[in-house]
């Protein structure tokens, strides 16, 4: 999978590289999303883990479509207008969990800020459909800021899932060039309110190498915490195409290290901090450990 990180497309440092992991379920997994016609953001963000999490079977489902309404200038995802909703795809995305015998099942979605909930409502289907094919399992949720519909983020919230996730994806002062049609108090706010609801773990994320100090990195860490959120997952920005914003800096993994010490430090029950980390990486284990 090819990632360009710069106008010349320089080598990347030495922790940037490792194998591409293309055995195990790896071909089952592809087989499957394809049979049930199904998108996952592993494909559709370009994420560098594919290979290792389709290879140990598990995968993570995007729904309510693929095309995104907004344009963030980090991300892969397709941005324009999207078809509607497909009323089959709760469904389908819970026959893929059984199948794959997924115990911890994640669910990301794409920004529908052309529909009235916002997917809200989808969303929620996709949850109870998964609990009624695959009984037992966990069900983590990565959902959009709603446009700020308190009524549509309580949808969500009202199926209880067992984790909730909301990334802020970077600092604050960078919003406007890396995500102009979000805003980050507006994230924070979906973050309060899921923490206000109580009985399971709130998530976020952020991306480093796209400009941040290391001090705003902990300020947004310190934000986090205090809008509730148990779970943390830090990872290197990695430039999907030319036409998107390039990698100011390769984050030296001891630098990764230092911000988990940091977020230990405030609280948090599980931090993923590293180089390959992305939302879903590990999601079973951090969810268990905040759970604890």
């Amino acid at each position: 999978m090819a990632y360009e990180h710069g106008e010349r497309a320089a080598r990347m440092p030495e922790w940037m590289r490792r194998p591409i992991a293309r055995e195990g379920s790896y071909a089952t997994v592809k087989d499957l999303l394809a049979r049930h016609r199904l998108h996952t953001v592993c494909q559709s963000a370009k994420c560098p883990n594919q290979g290792e999490c389709f290879a140990s079977g598990t995968a993570t489902f995007l729904v309510a479509g693929a095309v995104c309404t907004r344009g963030c200038r980090f991300c892969a995802v397709e941005p324009g207008s999207p078809e509607p909703l497909d009323p089959t795809e709760p469904e389908r995305v819970a026959q893929a969990a059984a199948e794959l015998g997924l115990e911890h099942v994640v669910v990301t979605m794409v920004t529908r800020d052309d529909l009235p909930d916002g997917a809200a409502g989808h969303v929620a289907a996709v949850i109870r459909a998964i609990r009624s094919a695959v009984p037992g399992a966990a069900v983590e949720v990565l959902t959009s800021d709603f446009g700020g519909s308190a009524e549509a983020l309580d949808v969500v919230l009202a199926q209880r899932p067992d984790v909730f996730n909301h990334n802020v994806e970077t600092v604050p002062r960078l919003y406007a060039a890396v995500r102009p049609q979000a805003d980050y108090e507006r994230s924070l706010w979906v973050l309060r309110r899921a923490a206000d609801a109580g009985g399971f773990p709130v998530k976020s994320g952020l991306m480093l190498g796209l400009g941040e100090s290391f001090d705003e990195v902990v300020a947004v860490l310190s934000d986090l915490r205090r809008a509730g959120c148990s779970i943390v997952t830090v990872g290197q920005y990695l430039r999907p195409s030319r036409g998107h914003l390039p990698v100011v800096e390769f984050v030296r993994p001891e630098v990764f290290a230092a911000v988990e010490a940091e977020a230990r430090a405030m609280g948090f029950a599980a931090v993923a901090s590293g180089p390959f980390v992305r939302s879903s990486y590990h999601a079973r284990e951090a969810a268990t450990a905040a759970r604890a």
